[in-house]
């Protein structure tokens, strides 16, 4: 039977560094974010749910992302709103993508853990706190400190993750440890 993973861990944890390697040991990898980022294209059902109740995001009929994370990530009621509309849509592009590989070893990287795939093994990528941040900062996006602080204290906490896992990749090393822990979760999920 085909190893089917959710994928998960906090900003900066190196969730998709561990996909990449989980890729290169053959797993079919699958981005919630980039599932997400399609159904808000223009011209989809979902972009015409957002609009209709956030018409204000709008640049000529296409989401302005930017403008709309303001929007929503400063009001929790306003982000779950998003999410109610947002994630039927998500989660169905990703179950027919998933569909279509029946035989693959499948790695859903997600980041929060949803109940979206009943009976999948939840593995956490991991590492302190300080090291997430100092990653993130890191990143060519480069995202304010304060603002990746705000995302760590949306998503669930470190604690939080590591209680919702059935198997942990700790990622406080440098990539060589990554690998073998990816490599030693991997064997496992296979049966090798």
């Amino acid at each position: 039977m085909a190893a089917r993973l959710i994928l998960s861990g906090g900003i900066g944890s190196g969730k998709s560094t561990a996909a990449k390697i989980l890729m290169e040991f053959g797993a079919v990898v699958f981005s919630s974010d980039e599932f997400a980022r399609r159904v808000l294209a223009p011209g989809t059902e979902a972009t015409r749910a957002v609009l209709q109740r956030w018409p204000e995001v709008a640049d000529d009929g296409v989401i302005d992302r930017a403008r709309l994370g303001r929007l929503v990530f400063a009001d929790a009621d306003r982000l779950n709103e998003l999410e109610q509309i947002v994630h039927p849509y998500t989660r169905r592009s990703l179950t027919e993508a998933i569909d279509r590989v029946p035989s693959a070893d499948v790695v859903v990287e997600m980041p929060i853990i949803r109940d979206w795939f009943e009976g999948w093994t939840v593995v956490v990528v991991d590492a302190a706190d300080a090291i997430r941040l100092k990653r993130a900062a890191a990143r060519p996006d480069q995202m304010a400190e304060v603002d990746i602080q705000a995302v760590m204290e949306r998503q669930p906490s470190r604690q939080e993750f590591l209680l919702a896992a059935d198997l942990v990749i700790d990622n406080g090393g440098d990539m060589a440890t990554l690998e073998g822990e990816c490599r030693a979760v991997w064997d496992r999920v296979t049966g090798l």
